[in-house]
């Protein structure tokens, strides 16, 4: 219940107790059912404490003007804990009590903290667990002035009732801006030129350059900063490619550039500029391995995150030559160390995390963020909101384990998908014994959506901004209830089924007669089980990884795939084999507990009778 008191206004303590009760009405989710909505204002009434007697150090709290109910109530007050513009304390001033108080240590956070419902910081600021607890009962939103919420414990947070809302949008402009700038400058070898040039060096014939005009660039993420750094590409004369599994082909084609896979763009291209998350899949991806696939004298651009290249990969690339000239924003290591070998490459070109260093653009972040802070303590569910409130008791005892279902269906799904090809319909079909207002299955819908787009992005997906993040990434989803005749079935659900349409598949098998990727799954004994892929009924536990094979049905199969895997010391878990008709096609669903190396999957590959075969992490 305490992530639910962080949507509401702050109650005053004279109010009444109908006024109260009014108020409490009018907060109640969208999303609850309406069955539901009278128990959990009920609960809200008596489970959610009055806010606890001012305490003399606390700064005086201005009484705002009374609210429908007559009731009178006091300022928010929110606490900024780094610089933030003019205009966006404007904002806040408008609805809040603002204070700031920049460079504090942590143990002056610690001190401070509990005295503020809302929190403003940048990236210098750790909101950890200890500063979390020590505003438990009164803070109820952090809001992070830019994009990144490392600096941020999200689960203690979402533990504490407290919100944590960011400013995503703000650096778009700023930071493609400073793509190209990079791309130019590294092109012509501005900064060589100009150390050159102030160390009393006049070297013309060194720094000739290259011509952008006619060029292939290969933007790999094509959200919000790729495609505006591809807007400014085409104006320059270059080709554009680009890669990014949800980028939608419409968007892509009004831009004028053309979707290929991770391989061909990185294959084709004479620039390649980076505007991908960092995470696990991505780390690292550009390395050893992806480098020798590149042109030789291909030129690399990175305004994203550090930790997408390997460094000591491309000192490598540059040395050899694989790799003409790199220009990078960003680092592993922030800052990077003072003898770092690809920092002070002479081919190399360096700024200090300056993407969206522009006075527009720190005034931007400033007022998107206090917009954001705002709405959230009026009660609203921001966009920008990147955790997850607390579901009531009851609702969550009753969906967990479907909620556990939706996600890793989603996320099998995604892993199914061909990367070039992208998602462009998602529907999720629910069977069920109950009625539309006996069960609301918008949470099961946006854990469909966290596990379908997280896999592939830097986004937290949740109850709050699901539908948002599904729109902003082109993905049409909808939804479809089948009855299930079993009025005494106490189960919520009987199954859910989540179907990709078209799309390619990296296994055939999963496609459906109708040529969709089909998964469907129910509960069983409280663990989310996979009952079906394609046309083939299978019964394996989502717990721990999954690999598919589609064979050839005949005898020995189980063995030989349960051979390959103990001999590598891969505990099998769960195995079941699904099959159409008897001695014709079948499919192998085996849950290990370990992820096989690659060797082991190609063992698995080449049995005979094998025809493909996908390992898919849960």
């Amino acid at each position: 219940m305490a992530a639910s008191r962080a949507l509401l206004p702050a109650q005053h303590a004279s109010a009444s107790p109908a006024a109260t009760r009014a108020r409490l009405a009018a907060a109640a989710p969208s999303w609850l059912p309406v069955a539901a909505a009278p128990r959990l204002r009920a609960q809200r009434a008596i489970l959610t404490p009055s806010p606890a007697p001012v305490a003399s150090e606390r700064p005086a709290q201005r009484i705002s003007r009374s609210g429908s109910d007559g009731a009178l109530r006091p300022k928010p007050a929110v606490l900024v804990a780094e610089k933030l513009s003019e205009a966006g304390l404007a904002v806040l001033r408008e609805f809040a009590d603002v204070e700031c108080a920049y460079g504090m240590s942590p143990a002056e956070l610690l001190a401070k903290v509990a005295q503020f419902d809302a929190l403003i910081v940048r990236s210098g600021t750790k909101v950890t667990r200890e500063v979390l607890e020590a505003g438990r009962g009164r803070l109820r939103v952090v809001g992070r002035a830019g994009v990144g919420i490392d600096n941020v414990d999200l689960q203690a947070a979402t533990e504490a009732g407290c919100l944590v809302v960011n400013a995503p949008t703000a650096n778009t402009i700023a930071a493609a801006e400073h793509g190209i700038a990079l791309l130019a400058s590294m092109a012509r070898n501005v900064a060589q030129a100009d150390a050159a040039l102030k160390a009393g060096k006049w070297q013309r014939n060194k720094y000739v350059g290259v011509s952008l005009v006619g060029k292939t660039l290969a933007i790999m993420g094509f959200g919000k900063v790729g495609s505006e750094v591809a807007r400014r590409a085409k104006g320059l004369g270059m080709h554009v490619i680009a890669h990014d599994p949800y980028a939608p082909a419409d968007r892509a084609r009004a831009i004028g550039a053309e979707l290929v896979s991770f391989d061909e763009a990185i294959a084709r291209a004479d620039f390649i500029s980076l505007h991908m998350p960092l995470i696990p899949t991505t780390s690292k991806i550009f390395n050893d391995e992806s480098f020798a696939k590149m042109k030789t004298g291909v030129r690399i651009i990175n305004v994203a995150r550090g930790g997408v290249i390997d460094e000591d990969a491309l000192v490598r690339a540059l040395d050899s030559g694989k790799v003409a000239q790199a220009a990078l924003d960003v680092f592993t290591v922030e800052p990077p160390p003072k003898d770092s070998k690809l920092v002070l490459h002479e081919n190399v070109t360096v700024t200090p995390h300056l993407g969206a260093s522009t006075v527009e653009a720190q005034e931007g972040v400033a007022i998107e963020i206090a917009e954001a802070v705002v709405g959230a303590l009026r009660g609203e569910l921001a966009a920008t909101a990147v955790n997850a409130p607390m579901v009531p008791a009851e609702v969550m005892s009753e969906l967990a384990p479907y909620v556990s279902l939706a996600e890793k269906l989603g996320r099998l799904a995604v892993q199914l998908v061909a990367g070039e090809s992208g998602i462009k319909g998602v529907k999720v079909v629910y069977t069920t014994a109950r009625g539309p207002d006996d069960l609301d299955t918008r949470l099961l819908r946006a854990m469909v959506t966290k596990g379908i787009v997280e896999p592939v992005s830097s986004t937290f997906v949740n109850l709050v901004n699901a539908d948002y993040t599904a729109k902003q990434r082109g993905l049409r989803i909808t939804e479809e209830r089948v009855s299930h005749d079993s009025p005494a079935a106490e189960a919520p659900l009987e199954s859910i089924q989540v179907r990709l349409s078209q799309v390619q598949s990296k296994f055939a098998g999963a496609i459906s007669d109708g040529g969709d990727i089909v998964l469907e799954g129910r509960v069983k004994y409280g663990v989310p089980h996979l009952t079906l892929v394609g046309p083939y009924e299978v019964d394996v536990s989502l717990e721990g990884n999954l690999i598919l094979c589609r064979q050839i049905d005949q005898p020995g199969m189980i063995g030989k795939v349960g051979n390959i895997l103990g001999q590598r010391n891969v505990n099998i878990s769960f195995m079941s084999v699904g099959r159409t008709f008897r001695g014709k096609q079948a499919i192998m669903a085996i849950g290990v507990d370990e992820e096989p190396d690659k060797e082991t999957l190609e063992k698995i590959g080449g049995i005979p009778a094998i025809e493909e075969f996908v390992f898919l992490e849960l």
